[in-house]
């Protein structure tokens, strides 16, 4: 099965090159309907979209009559914001097959990329009476509301897709996102039981109330549910993958394991589980082995920052710090905008010694987000370590203001204080440390060796303790 699959990669690869061929030499050259599905899907895979969309204009113009390929190009059309013109080409679709609900269904989605909900919506009400899948028209009548953030109504229209089939796994879970997004989640869990006492066999209402015990961060509860579910049934790799997840939640590296490794043998490989899998190897400190799981993310999806950010991790925990800087700049030129990205290339940059580097991207992380304590933190003990007292100080200041709460950024602006010679300041947040967690003075010590200066703040906290 794996060789099938690599073989029918390998001849997509081989259509593509030869594709592209034809365009550089600006031939023509003739392509069966399937070869060119293929060629289209590979370009959006790739998130190629302007090569996707110009193979399937010459697509077209050789098979003018596919409802497939126009369909490809609307749904590109709609990718690039061009919307009026995905419309027109659905239009033409409809003439040709006025009873695909493919082409409701992506008349509603543009519909809704284009902010206008209802008519989204009064498009996909149209067909319920003639639809034969009725619980796919309310699926995507849920996910119109969704998109226009009424997500009571949402709610409606996903339960009444799941009154239909019960066993649609799209509309139970868009109800979980939606149910949690209004808060309701956990007064809507005898909604998932009722399915349970209806059919205590079902795979499907095992794995809906182990996502909605996920969701509201009750891992127990859903390892055990995800554990019923491929106790029913033995080949659920959905619910081995949820019960991956649940296990790294619940800190169990080794089970956690054992379900990514099932799913990679029971389902088509994917970079999201060779991720999920390098991770829980990672956690059991196996980082030549993790690091193996992380490049095969990346050799399936070239374009899987996190396998590049796990990969830099590895080599941060073996101390090569030259290349795992390589691999985490790899990720962010993929996202620059993950703080973790950030923060990882800033403690690999400090430790390699590069200083600009690492105060950089120490401010970057905390600019992306300033809720981040760990960015502030990092940054401010780096300018510590370079005797920068003030600019370390001034750091937790502006911390504070974003993390009013966080009893250590008082206690580590009083330390830079103290080392910047502002006592009388420094011992005002010193005091508000104590006020928010008593416990948290101890850090204090760690910082001042001098005997007397130990003496002093022992004075101030024996103060407070006295008021």
């Amino acid at each position: 099965m794996e060789q099938d699959f690599e073989d029918r990669h390998e001849d997509v690869l081989q259509s593509v090159k030869r594709f592209e061929s034809m365009l550089k030499r600006a031939e023509s050259s003739f392509f069966d309907l399937d070869t060119f599905e293929q060629i289209v899907e590979h370009y959006m895979e790739e998130g190629k979209f302007e090569e996707a969309s110009q193979a399937c204009e010459i697509a077209l113009e050789q098979y003018p009559y596919s409802v497939e390929l126009m369909l490809c190009k609307a749904e590109l059309s709609s990718s690039l914001g061009e919307y009026d013109e995905a419309l027109e080409i659905l239009a033409r679709a409809e003439l040709f097959n006025p009873s695909d609900n493919d082409i409701t269904f992506l008349k509603g989605t543009v519909y809704s990329l284009k902010g206008d909900y209802q008519a989204a919506i009064e498009i996909l009400t149209e067909t319920l009476e003639n639809a034969e899948d009725k619980d796919e028209v309310y699926y995507h009548i849920g996910l119109a509301y969704q998109s226009w953030e009424r997500h009571h109504n949402a709610v409606a229209a996903f339960k009444q897709a799941i009154e239909v089939n019960p066993n649609n796994e799209n509309a139970l879970y868009e109800l979980a996102n939606s149910l949690e997004i209004t808060g309701k989640l956990e007064e809507s869990l005898p909604y998932y039981e009722s399915f349970i006492d209806n059919d205590p066999y079902s795979q499907n209402a095992w794995y809906n109330i182990g996502i909605a015990y996920s969701k509201l961060g009750r891992f127990e509860e859903a390892a055990n549910a995800y554990e019923y579910a491929v106790a029913i049934q033995d080949d659920f790799a959905s619910a081995y993958f949820n019960l991956g997840n649940a296990y790294m939640n619940l800190v169990n590296w080794t089970k956690a394991e054992e379900c990514y490794r099932y799913c990679l043998e029971h389902e088509e490989k994917s970079p999201e589980v060779y991720c999920c899998l390098g991770a829980s190897i990672e956690r059991q400190e196996r980082f030549d082995e993790a690091m193996h799981y992380y490049k095969e993310s990346i050799k399936l999806d070239p374009l899987w920052d996190d396998g590049y950010f796990g990969v830099g991790i590895c080599l941060c925990e073996k101390k090569k710090w030259f290349e795992a800087i390589h691999f985490l700049k790899k990720a962010l030129e993929l996202n620059k905008h993950n703080t973790y990205y950030w923060l990882a290339l800033a403690d690999a940059e400090a430790n390699l010694g590069s200083l600009v580097s690492a105060l950089e991207a120490y401010q970057k992380a905390a600019e992306l987000d300033p809720q981040n304590t760990e960015a502030w933190i990092k940054w401010s003990v780096l300018n510590h370590e370079q005797g920068n007292y003030d600019d370390a100080a001034n750091l937790m200041l502006s911390a504070i203001d974003e993390l009013p709460e966080e009893s250590e950024l008082y206690y580590r602006a009083s330390i830079y204080l103290i080392k910047a010679g502002k006592y009388r300041e420094a011992f005002n947040y010193l005091e508000t440390g104590l006020i928010l967690n008593f416990d948290g003075h101890e850090i204090m010590f760690e910082y001042f060796k001098n005997l007397e200066t130990q003496k002093a703040i022992y004075r101030i906290i024996e103060q407070y303790q006295k008021k």
